[in-house]
């Protein structure tokens, strides 16, 4: 399980533009990582709005916002376009990065799907080291995106 206080396990994904992305690249700037299930699903999709209209409050903080779930680069770069997402979306299709975070389901929903990522939110200092995290059992759930800001308000 992932603590606060603990070195953020570091990863190396794709993005939506499929380039490489890898934690360590932001040392020297607080970063955001939110897991979240699904693109084009209503949880998410009110999730990642709710930081795109926000995001001048996560510059203004030195903040990178990182969005990761298991959907391919195309899928998020479709999901980025139509929502005007003004984050970074990063495919963790092989679960490599979530599994690491603690933050995977062993069956999600319904459909009984294995592996997705739960909704959960880390915040990583400058240094790499977590300071904020939140994982969430329901998936219909959102971070406390107020805490994240009395974290991030906290670091500069």
């Amino acid at each position: 399980m992932i603590t606060v206080n603990q070195k953020a396990p570091d990863f190396k994904l794709f993005n939506s533009e499929k380039q490489e992305v890898i934690l360590a690249q932001f040392q020297g700037r607080n970063v955001v990582i939110l897991f979240f299930p699904f693109a084009f699903t209503g949880t998410c999709t009110k999730e990642l709005c709710s930081v795109r209209d926000d995001i001048s409050f996560y510059d203004s903080s030195n903040a990178v916002v990182l969005g990761i779930s298991i959907d391919t680069p195309y899928t998020l770069q479709k999901y980025k376009e139509e929502q005007g997402l003004n984050m970074q979306l990063l495919s963790d299709f092989n679960r490599e990065a979530c599994s690491a975070y603690d933050s995977k389901y062993d069956v999600f929903g319904g459909m009984q799907m294995k592996g997705v990522a739960k909704r959960s939110a880390f915040v990583v200092d400058k240094e790499g080291v977590i300071r904020y995290a939140e994982v969430l059992e329901n998936a219909g759930e959102i971070p406390n995106f107020d805490a994240i800001k009395v974290c991030l308000d906290s670091l500069a």
